[in-house]
């Protein structure tokens, strides 16, 4: 903790220590930044060795969160942001990128927000996360040519381009508005068979009949309430209207689209990839209902191969064994559980025969009062 600052806009933000947890595969490697307060605000923030500007080349960044507390409603994410002031950092403290898991009830999702033009842009695929209690890896590589991959525990999950996945331009083509469908254009797909015909029989059957299990109610008087008539009930041997069947239809052109034509307002921008300032910070700024969460492994590096080895090399190295050390403490607290529900019972017989010996003890007084 000597090297992060929690925030001092506000008092009450939660707490932080350093601890490996409940459950761990290593006492020493798996601890981190762990959240200790329940439905607090966290705001703690690390300056990086040197300022980060990836001009012209890849930016890759890693983390790793471990919810153990079977987290229900909080964040897990972390912000890399431009020159600011640690004892001064909160929720609307500028950032470039806002990136890790965030969950409430039944939303799941993986965030990465870019922060372009002036805008906090959200990325328009929803990745879940795992709810479990195990440690994951989020790792985010933006290359130089503009394209992004996403990695969950060093397994690619999602890739693409920032322009199109984060909606960071103006689109390149718009709707030509003076464009018009043409008025011979069929939108029809299919049309009646000419060859089709009406059986002759079709219409025999009315498409309504009286209900023959109808009763004229004993109450009824004609001469009052009028000729009594059952009501009319759908005819099941009448065959509706006769409609021919369809076929494709020959001159059907398709749905119409008005053409495209190039937006006179956009802007091309080869360099979305790029910081438009030195990042100088990386921040943890999350609410958390539950908390228990731990921060660890952090990384910013510019080659992508080694950040990958590096994720297997600790997180790989030790996920079994915690996954196993899970497992051991989970069949502890069971076997818990089962004690104390099994000591609760035998509390409870107990107070039951002290009772009875009570009822029993208080007659035999009455019978010898008699």
């Amino acid at each position: 903790m000597e090297h992060w600052t929690t925030s001092k806009h506000r008092d009450d933000f939660g707490k932080v220590e350093i601890s490996a947890g409940k459950f761990y595969a290593d006492a020493e490697k798996s601890k981190g930044l762990r959240l200790t307060e329940d439905a607090r605000f966290y705001a703690l923030s690390t300056a990086f060795p040197t300022p980060i500007n990836n001009e012209k080349k890849s930016l890759v960044v890693s983390f790793s969160v471990k919810h153990e507390q079977d987290l229900k409603c909080g964040g897990g994410y972390i912000k890399l942001l431009p020159s600011m002031d640690p004892e001064k950092f909160h929720g609307e403290t500028k950032y470039w990128l806002m990136f890790g898991p965030d969950r409430c009830g039944s939303q799941n999702r993986v965030h990465i927000i870019l922060h372009y033009n002036g805008e906090n842009r959200e990325w328009s695929k929803r990745i879940r996360f795992p709810e479990d209690k195990l440690t994951h890896v989020y790792t985010l590589h933006i290359a130089a040519d503009n394209s992004y991959e996403f990695f969950l525990d060093g397994e690619s999950k999602a890739k693409g381009q920032l322009e199109e996945d984060w909606s960071l331009l103006l689109p390149r083509e718009i709707v030509d508005e003076t464009d018009k469908k043409p008025e011979d254009w069929v939108d029809e797909e299919t049309m009646d068979d000419p060859e089709d015909k009406k059986p002759e029989d079709w219409d025999n059957e009315p498409a309504m009949i009286p209900d023959a299990d109808a009763k004229k109610p004993d109450d009824w008087d004609d001469a009052e309430d009028g000729p009594w008539e059952a009501p009319m009930i759908p005819n099941p041997k009448s065959k509706g209207t006769w409609k021919p069947r369809q076929i494709p239809n020959p001159a059907y052109k398709g749905v119409w689209e008005p053409r495209k034509i190039p937006n006179p307002d956009f802007v091309e921008d080869s360099e979305l990839h790029k910081v438009p300032e030195p990042l100088t910070h990386v921040g943890i700024d999350v609410w958390q209902v539950e908390s228990g969460s731990i921060f660890k492994d952090i990384v910013i590096g510019d080659d992508l191969k080694e950040v990958l080895d590096l994720v297997e090399k600790t997180y790989g190295g030790l996920k079994k064994a915690e996954a196993d050390a899970l497992k051991v403490m989970e069949d502890m607290e069971k076997e818990k559980r089962k004690k104390e529900e099994e000591e609760e019972r035998e509390k409870e017989k107990a107070e039951e025969e002290k009772d009875e010996e009570e009822l029993e003890e208080k007659g035999d007084g009455d019978k010898e009062d008699l």
